[in-house]
């Protein structure tokens, strides 16, 4: 069936949707976002038509949308982490929008999106580590500073302190870092999960589907069965009615009553 001309329009705004979900965006970008909902009033429109689309080209446009739609929500939160968390649970679209892509944009923007949600977050906590290294810095130069050649075994005293407070700043950011990684992984595991729940999910409601169109088949072959014995039956009833009927007659007729 040929592509209608809405639905060229929608491959189009996609195509141009999904590169713009690409490119490194300004906070104050506006267009990607008014592309996005134009998207769901011409889907919208597209699903209504009576010349539409078939059922799996539809799903995939709408899975592109709703994958678009979540990149915006998803860079609206406040901190790495969330945007992180909320970017794993996007699905990005399984086949290619136009004739030119070899794999799904959508999926490379979901792949740029993951790294640079990563890069944020281990941005984030290695500042977070430097600022607190520099303060201690800053206050062993200020404890130094007018220290008399008596006072010296308690800065060296005072140097060890800071030293191990260091050490525990950097096995904390380790932690961090070793945590942000198994959040990730549990997350990426979960989601995997999710998917063999709604494969098995959706494997169990074909077979019901088939078992149910059987059912349907055996009753209405059933009821037909039945349909033909009942009129057999009758058929076979209505002759042995007029064989006795024409028997006892002739039985009349042979055998004449007694006087």
């Amino acid at each position: 069936m040929a592509a209608t001309r809405l639905e060229l329009n929608l491959m189009r705004l996609l195509s141009r949707c999904e590169a713009l979900a690409a490119e490194r965006r300004d906070p104050e970008e506006w267009r990607l976002e008014k592309y996005v909902a134009a998207l769901e009033d011409m889907l919208r429109e597209l699903k209504k038509q009576s010349s539409k689309p078939a059922p799996e080209l539809l799903n995939e446009y709408s899975r592109k949308v709703d994958f678009l739609k979540g990149l915006l929500e998803a860079e609206k939160l406040p901190s790495s982490t969330e945007k992180a968390l909320a970017n794993q649970f996007l699905a990005p679209g399984r086949t290619p929008t136009t004739a030119k892509e070899r794999t799904p944009a959508t999926k490379t923007v979901h792949l740029q999106t993951k790294a640079r949600c990563t890069g944020q977050m281990r941005s984030e906590l290695l500042g977070t580590v430097r600022s607190v290294h520099c303060c201690f810095a800053d206050l062993h130069i200020v404890l130094l500073v007018g220290l008399t050649s008596d006072e010296k075994q308690s800065a060296v005293e005072l140097d060890a302190v800071l030293q191990h407070h260091q050490d525990m700043q950097e096995k904390l950011a380790e932690e961090m870092l070793s945590l942000a990684r198994s959040l990730k992984n549990n997350t990426l595991a979960a989601q995997n999960v999710i998917k063999q729940d709604n494969q098995t999910l959706s494997h169990s409601l074909r077979m019901a589907d088939q078992n149910f169109e059987k059912l349907k088949d055996e009753s209405d072959r059933l009821e037909q069965h039945a349909k033909k014995s009942v009129n057999w039956l009758l058929w076979i009833m209505l002759i042995v009615v007029c064989f006795i009927f024409i028997s006892m007659i002739l039985f009349i007729r042979i055998f004449p009553k007694l006087k």
